[in-house]
């Protein structure tokens, strides 16, 4: 658990903690975990941990299987589809509606997080790839102040990362494709409308390996 969660209460500390487990492919899809067994995994009691599973449940990122076991729910292509669909729609909003809210330290901080997104690539980190990209996408669309859309983004985040862990852990990090330089060139040059174009084009980089991943038969 990172220093920044250390600080925040219990309950707080339980729902990022597990939550990251699941952005990050922590816990693989359809693979059932007790709920004694995350206690043992956070270092927490079992009050928080399970207000942190009652949250992600309505979040849908978590699901019950019964015997005190919870587990990611499995992605169907056709319900990827759905979550793609709803991406590409929400994600280069938020993009465009953040430039109206962006000064030159917040490009600074983006680009020093697409430096560690590079990095991360370069060493095969699966995980730091996951954790740097997620962070560029969310620090940038927080700048939207769009609250509803940016609720339903953490939710499609939450439901759509297993599946990148997965596509990941099949093809690892070579040659692994994004457009945060071409969104950061249009951020400078105050260009909203080359910003979302940026962005889309990166998530459907990413929506195709994962669409690829899942209709691949596993071998």
């Amino acid at each position: 658990m990172t220093q920044d969660l250390a600080k925040l209460p219990d309950h707080e500390r339980a729902y990022r903690g597990l939550r990251e487990m699941v952005l990050y492919g922590e816990l693989a899809p359809g693979q059932p975990v007790t709920i004694q067994g995350l206690v043992d995994e956070l270092g927490l009691g079992m009050t928080p941990v399970r207000e942190a599973i009652r949250r992600l449940t309505s979040q849908g990122a978590l699901v019950f299987k019964g015997n005190r076991r919870v587990q990611v729910p499995e992605m169907s292509l056709a319900q990827y589809g759905e979550l793609a669909f709803a991406r590409r729609a929400i994600e280069p909003e938020l993009a465009r509606r953040a430039l109206e809210n962006m000064t030159d330290a917040h490009i600074d901080a983006l680009e020093a997080e697409d430096r560690a997104v590079d990095a991360a690539i370069e060493r095969g980190d699966v995980r730091g790839y996951l954790a740097h990209n997620h962070l560029f996408h969310a620090r940038l669309y927080a700048l939207s102040g769009a609250e509803v859309l940016l609720g339903i983004s953490e939710r499609l985040s939450l439901r759509a990362g297993p599946s990148l862990r997965v596509m990941l852990g099949r093809h690892g990090t070579a040659n692994l494709p994004d457009m945060h330089r071409e969104a950061l060139a249009a951020m400078r040059a105050r260009d909203a409308v080359g910003v979302a174009a940026a962005i889309l084009g990166d998530i459907e980089q990413g929506i195709a390996s994962v669409t690829r991943s899942l209709a691949a038969p596993e071998t």
